[in-house]
């Protein structure tokens, strides 16, 4: 006799949803400012540690250079990073937020504040969610 798994019990799915439901949250949340989610991932990364190698922004962000290298381009394009190769090594590529980047960070998290405030989550939900999340993460990457 087969046993049918319930689509709603499944954590695969839950965990799709809730992705869904995060990229609509942060486009949302992001729009004033023109920027996707994974854009907005690529600032912050830059807004922890500027002035880098792009395969290092690439290893933290765990993107491919063919999926980096247009969304660091078209940030760029928009005025929100610089892109260098510096005479020493033409084969490195280093990215840097420009001023406006740098004057956008406050608003943005605000915007994200804002937005999340809408969801009657608090902070303890949040740090809950998080720690499940990394250890599902850490599992899964085993």
């Amino acid at each position: 006799m087969t046993s049918h798994v319930n689509l709603a019990d499944q954590l695969c799915f839950s965990v799709y949803n809730v992705n869904r439901l995060f990229n609509k949250f942060y486009q949302f949340a992001l729009a004033d400012f023109g920027l996707t989610y994974p854009q907005y991932l690529v600032l912050t990364a830059m807004w922890n540690r500027d002035h880098r190698e792009m395969r290092d922004l690439g290893s933290e962000l765990q993107l491919s250079s063919n999926t980096l290298t247009p969304m660091v381009k078209r940030l760029a394009e928009r005025g929100w990073l610089t892109r260098v190769h510096p005479q020493a090594d033409k084969r490195r590529l280093v990215i840097n937020l420009t001023p406006q980047a740098k004057a956008q960070e406050a608003p943005i998290q605000q915007a994200l504040a804002d937005c999340l405030g809408r969801y009657h989550l608090t902070v303890d939900d949040y740090e809950e969610a998080l720690a499940l999340n990394q250890k599902l993460i850490a599992a899964l990457q085993g």
